[in-house]
């Protein structure tokens, strides 16, 4: 069995993401923590404080209602501000993530691009490098990045997403991060848009035919501490 830690800026990002991955590790008997380090409704105009506090409680109710389908083992729900990390001490986030690492004592960690168009992700990638570097007597363990669609794809300025790792995923996984996304009633969209079932699929068939697959999802290897 190992032991997986996903890291994420926010709600949905973990099954955009990895949720095809989780879905494996679960089937496959691995146990899976998530750890969603911000909130996912703040930054958006028009909503006063009141329907902000009330969509952000419906999102993480959608969060766990998509982990219990992909077999989570254990959220983590902290509550930096939406689109807005770059306000926050580095070293907060780095203490939430280290917290959590000498918690579950991860074998396997996955976690943003360091250069995704959203802020909040690139900065949950540095606090991670932060939190993983390679200290005397650290454990064993793999970090790997993913894309999350609707962000990493939309970078066109910094360097570009070049996966190296690719991850089989059976039908069944596949259909599981679909219908986990579906999930997030608010977060979903309709194709063409990035975030919608179609293009979830579509992704998975390029990565899967990129690897020799029928479905994959795709991540950059970080660090590997053999």
């Amino acid at each position: 069995m190992q032991k997986v830690v996903v890291i994420v800026a926010h709600p949905d990002d973990e099954v955009l993401g990895a949720g095809g991955s989780t879905a494996r590790h679960v089937e496959e008997g691995d146990r899976v923590s998530i750890l969603v380090l911000g909130e996912g409704v703040a930054s958006r105009t028009g909503k006063n404080p009141t329907e902000v506090k009330r969509e952000q409680k419906q999102l993480n109710a959608d969060a766990r209602k998509a982990h219990k389908l992909l077999g989570v083992h254990e959220n983590i729900f902290k509550a930096f501000p939406d689109n807005a990390f770059d306000t926050v001490p580095l070293l907060s986030i780095v203490h939430e993530i280290e917290s959590v690492l000498r918690a579950v004592k991860p074998d396997v960690i996955y976690t943003h691009h360091g250069n995704d168009t959203n802020v909040d992700h690139r900065i949950v990638r540095e606090a991670t490098d932060a939190a993983v570097r390679p200290m005397f007597g650290a454990r064993l363990f793999e970090v790997r990045a993913f894309e999350v669609p609707s962000s990493t794809e939309w970078n066109f300025t910094r360097d570009p997403f070049w996966p190296n790792v690719f991850v089989a995923l059976s039908e069944k996984q596949l259909k599981k991060k679909i219908a986990a996304m579906n999930v997030y009633t608010s977060e979903v969209r309709t194709f063409p848009h990035p975030r919608s079932p179609e293009y979830l699929e579509s992704l998975a068939r390029i990565r899967g035919g990129q690897s020799g697959f029928r479905a994959a999802e795709a991540f950059e290897l970080v660090y590997a501490r053999r």
